[in-house]
């Protein structure tokens, strides 16, 4: 059963910087696409950002040019650099990875950005 393990996340203040990783284990193989996917309170889950194996990427209206994501498939990880933090990011992150079509979820990271 392939595991997805985050890391980062935290606390930043708005216009500060946070670098979320997420490392898939437990395959052989490298993974499909990657992505991020962030939930706040009382909000339904949003896709942040993606990426094919091939580094082809897709962005949220409301993170493109603040964040950039980015993979290396020899380690099957994935990271997202956050920039130009706001408090409307906060949310829990969500690592989100594809095997042979089937959804794999990490345990999710809290982001809390202060205004």
């Amino acid at each position: 059963q392939v595991q997805l393990v985050e890391s980062g996340g935290g606390l930043a203040q708005a216009g500060g910087s946070l670098r979320l990783s997420c490392a898939a284990s437990r395959t052989a193989f490298t993974m499909d696409a990657m992505g991020w996917y962030r939930q706040a309170p009382g909000k339904q889950r949003e896709l942040v950002a993606s990426i094919t194996r091939g580094s082809n990427t897709n962005y949220a209206d409301s993170v493109a040019g603040r964040f950039t994501i980015s993979r290396d498939n020899a380690k099957n990880t994935v990271w997202l650099q956050m920039n130009s933090l706001k408090p409307e990011d906060t949310a829990v992150y969500l690592c989100n990875a594809r095997l042979f079509r089937k959804d794999y979820w990490g345990q999710g990271t809290q982001v809390t950005v202060s205004s």
